[in-house]
């Protein structure tokens, strides 16, 4: 943040976290990446599988960085740069996190979940931000480097915590969760996510459950209770020695339980039953997986000892994301189209609720409902499978027509009637050219895909038809 001006690290603090040596201004911030770092930045050189901060030294002190963490001096740096000097700078950036989780009296909650983390960790910021400080990573920073990143960041007086944690192979949560050490842990759903990496729907449950190992006994576990494997993962918070476990969700036994929920165009108005609250708040966005998830924030603001009405309020302002369910109205010669960009992610319950939305949308006159899908990566020997079986969805939700890329992809188009095949393409930089000259004035497209499919250039691209013209338009490339 540009404006930070509370010192988060003097030289001595740094160097008794990390038992590191040297001297330096004192740091009001803590980067890993020197093309983000800001004047008053601590940079820490991490080597990662394809840069060695190291070789940024030089550029994160010409931007300002009052410092650089390393673990060796690279060829070329001036003889008198300020350094701290660590054995391993990783391990630096993990003590730095632990230090600074230490030194707080921050009521800390970490959110993990198949789907769902990084909407359910902004509102979780939102309903806690207006009742103390409150720290949360601005972007998705929930693996083996964002999250100790986030806790370094965390200053002293913070009053709430939010951390994301994500994984896709078993002990990655639990690594994460110890440094995190959650008052309140949230499990937002458990779903057939990273099969090629597990056996089993019941072994990502257990992954995920890796969230109760960093927790006190006096902790809360929040968990779906319309998930199939709410049994499985409440016992695995019994095991962890929890005893405080909150079920959300529409299930009558649910702890924080939806009463009704009024939907529009453009989101709901839910009542709800926040641990024998009464709640009545406006989410601006649109589908039932916003709905249940907001359940489970306040379900979490409650097990941290905060206002649940205020957080409750405060979600009225939620915005979707980029790349998560943000929409763009496209002008076009004789009218407009409207988009729904959702192309950051995706996965087989992910495709599905994204579909139930472009249900929910009706196209202006003339228009039709198109879906532009891009393969569900890490679904292992299951994947032509899921894949194929989303065409029950696609014809329930009414859609027009179907654009497809990629090779998992492919059993998608085969299985659609062939009136509802907009075009099959096996790498997605082909399908925008596609895509853009089919678009009329009136038509709902929804964009989604996982992130290594490459479904942003075609959101991008149709986002640029305005201003490209129609003349343009079959040429735009992704």
């Amino acid at each position: 943040m540009s404006d930070r001006q509370a010192v988060l690290w003097t030289a001595k603090d740094a160097a008794i976290a990390t038992g590191g040596v040297g001297s330096f201004r004192e740091a009001t911030g803590v980067s890993i990446d020197s093309r983000t770092v800001e004047p008053g930045d601590l940079f820490v050189a991490i080597e990662g599988p394809t840069h060695d901060g190291h070789d940024f030294i030089a550029a994160a002190l010409a931007a300002g960085a009052v410092a650089a963490v390393a673990d060796r001096v690279p060829a070329g740096l001036s003889t008198d740069a300020p350094l701290l000097r660590v054995a391993d700078t990783m391990q630096a950036l993990v003590d730095l996190g632990r230090a600074a989780r230490a030194r707080t009296q921050a009521r800390i909650v970490a959110i993990t979940g198949s789907v769902g983390k990084t909407g359910g960790k902004e509102m979780l910021r939102l309903a806690l931000s207006p009742q103390g400080s409150t720290v949360a990573a601005a972007d998705s920073y929930n693996n083996q480097w964002g999250v100790p990143l986030s806790l370094a960041r965390m200053p002293r007086d913070t009053a709430f915590g939010v951390f994301e944690l994500g994984m896709n192979r078993a002990g990655e949560i639990a690594a994460l969760t110890h440094q995190v050490r959650p008052d309140v842990a949230i499990i937002t759903t458990v779903e057939p996510v990273h099969l090629e990496f597990f056996p089993s729907v019941e072994a990502i449950a257990d992954a995920k459950a890796e969230i109760f190992q960093g927790m006190l006994a006096e902790g809360a576990a929040i968990l779906n209770r319309d998930n199939p494997h709410f049994a499985r993962l409440a016992v695995a918070a019994r095991a962890a020695g929890l005893t405080r476990i909150i079920g959300f969700g529409r299930h009558g036994q649910a702890e924080a339980r939806l009463i009704d929920a009024l939907a529009d165009a453009n989101g709901s108005v839910v009542i709800a039953d926040i641990l024998g609250q009464r709640v009545d708040y406006r989410l601006n966005l649109p589908g039932q997986h916003w709905i249940a998830n907001s359940l489970g924030v306040l379900a979490g603001v409650k097990a941290l000892g905060a206002d649940v009405r205020a957080g409750a309020a405060a979600l009225a302002a939620m915005r979707a994301m980029k790349g998560r369910g943000e929409r763009h109205a496209i002008a076009l010669p004789g009218g407009t189209f409207q988009l729904i960009d959702e192309s950051y992610n995706a996965s087989p319950v992910a495709v599905r609720a994204a579909l139930k939305v472009l249900a929910a949308t009706t196209p202006a006159a003339g228009g039709r409902r198109i879906a532009v899908l891009g393969d569900m990566r890490e679904l292992g020997t299951a994947a032509p499978a899921l894949h194929a079986g989303l065409v029950a969805d696609v014809l329930a939700a009414g859609v027009d027509l179907v654009f497809t890329a990629g090779p998992l992809m492919g059993a998608l188009h085969v299985a659609l009637p062939k009136e509802r095949r907009g075009g099959h393409v096996f790498e997605s930089a082909g399908l925008t050219t596609l895509v853009a000259g089919a678009v009329r004035p009136g038509d709902v497209v929804l964009v989604k895909g996982s992130l290594g499919s490459r479904m942003g250039p075609i959101a991008e691209a149709l986002k640029s038809l305005h201003r490209d013209g129609p003349r343009a338009r079959a040429a735009n490339g992704a």
